[in-house]
Parts: structure tokens; C-alpha cells; sequence
């Protein structure tokens, strides 16, 4: 079951709102770009369910992070159903995310206290999750709403949190422009782990590009 309660969860979120997303089939590669994000300064990190190889990785990674990164919340992403939601459960995931709202995945959450952030595009997608439980919604794709689609949801739903993923660039600007918008956290994933830095395993670059994002993020 999941190491961290919910509350822990979204305080992480809260504190450090940016959200790394990565998959890769090798473990060595998976932990040490984990461990380079945790060094880097993320407390928050979602694990993408890509491949039949990710639940033995998850796994894994799950136990890794109990040793090297304890105060680390590990999620997992790209949920389709209630089984698969089940099944990383019991691997210890601490929260999940879905690219789309699959109410049998929030019950499940529901029942097991697992913040649980679906992806929506609109207004009503996005009140349906909250009805449902979530806490946090994720806007996927942000590159195709935009932010100023955000900034004009909190219009009449002033007190929803978003996380957007797709279309942020860890840069001030992009930073800037989404949080200014109403964004609660933003999530990462290309972005932040260009390919040719995870071909020459350059970890220490990737924890200096992490903790200078966070350091962005901390003078906006």
C-alpha cells in the first residue's frame, strides 16, 4: 500500500509543484534518473505505465526509493482501469494520474486514499472528476488548450486545482506563464530528460537542470 498518506502527497505537490514523468524499461536507468531528480530537489515524481516491462520497473523503483529517496512521493501514470489501478496499489503507489476520467479508477482510489489527478479537456469533464473524488485535475494536453484556457476556468470554478502537463518548458517564462494562469503544479516529461543526456547516462546534468528549475520556480 501506498507509503505516504494523501495529505503528504498533496503537501509535497503544494511545496515543490513541479512533477518530472518518466518511463524506461531499464531499472538502472529508471533509478538513477529518480535519484538525480531527488538530489536535483523533486519530492513529487510520477512513474509513466509505458510497456509491459513498467509494473516489474514500478515495482522496483518503489523499493529503491524506500532506501535512497525517503521523502520522495512515487506515483503512477497512465492508468486505464480499475485493475491496473488496483494492481499499483498494491505496489505502494502513492498517488495516480490518467490522461482521461475512468470513474471505476477513482473509486478505487477513493477507497484506498490515493489521490487520484484524471485528465480532462473541459469545464465539464473536469467538474465530473471532482464529483467523483479528485482533488487535483490534470488539463492534458496543456500545448492544446493553452493557458489561457486555465486562467479562464477559475472564473466560475475559482477553487479547482490543476495540474497541466503537456506544453510546459522548464523555463521562467513557460513557468511563469502557467502558474501566473491559475496552474497548481505543472507535470514534465521530454522536457526534462532530453535523449541525449539518458543515452550518455548524464545524471549529474540532469540533477543540475532540475535544481535550477526549482530554483526558477522558488524566485517567480
Amino acid at each position: 500500500m501506498a507509503r505516504n498518506s494523501s495529505e503528504v502527497v498533496y503537501q509535497r505537490i503544494q511545496e515543490t509543484p513541479i512533477v518530472p514523468l518518466f518511463f524506461n524499461a531499464d531499472l538502472s536507468i529508471a533509478t538513477s534518473v529518480l535519484k538525480a531528480c531527488y538530489d536535483g530537489g523533486i519530492r513529487v515524481f510520477e512513474f509513466t505505465n509505458r510497456g509491459k516491462e513498467a509494473p516489474y520497473i514500478f515495482a522496483k523503483a518503489m523499493e529503491y526509493v524506500e532506501k535512497e529517496c525517503p521523502d520522495l512521493v512515487l506515483g503512477i501514470g497512465t492508468i486505464y482501469d480499475a485493475k491496473q489501478a488496483n494492481e499499483f496499489i498494491q505496489m505502494g503507489a502513492d498517488f495516480m494520474l490518467q490522461p482521461f476520467i475512468t470513474e471505476s479508477v477513482g473509486e478505487v482510489c477513493g477507497k484506498h486514499d490515493i489521490p487520484w489527478m484524471p485528465g480532462a479537456m473541459t469545464l465539464t469533464e473536469i467538474r465530473q472528476a471532482e464529483i467523483w473524488g479528485a482533488k487535483i485535475v490534470k488539463i492534458f494536453p496543456g500545448n492544446v488548450v493553452g493557458p489561457a484556457f486555465v486562467k479562464a476556468l477559475k472564473g466560475p470554478m475559482p477553487n479547482t486545482q490543476i495540474m497541466v502537463t503537456g506544453g510546459v518548458e522548464p523555463n521562467k517564462e513557460s513557468l511563469s506563464t502557467w502558474f501566473n494562469a491559475g496552474a497548481a503544479a505543472v507535470g514534465m516529461g521530454s522536457q526534462l530528460f532530453p535523449a541525449d543526456l539518458i543515452a550518455k547516462k548524464d545524471y549529474q546534468a540532469i540533477e543540475q537542470m532540475i535544481a535550477q528549475l526549482i530554483t526558477t520556480y522558488r524566485e517567480l
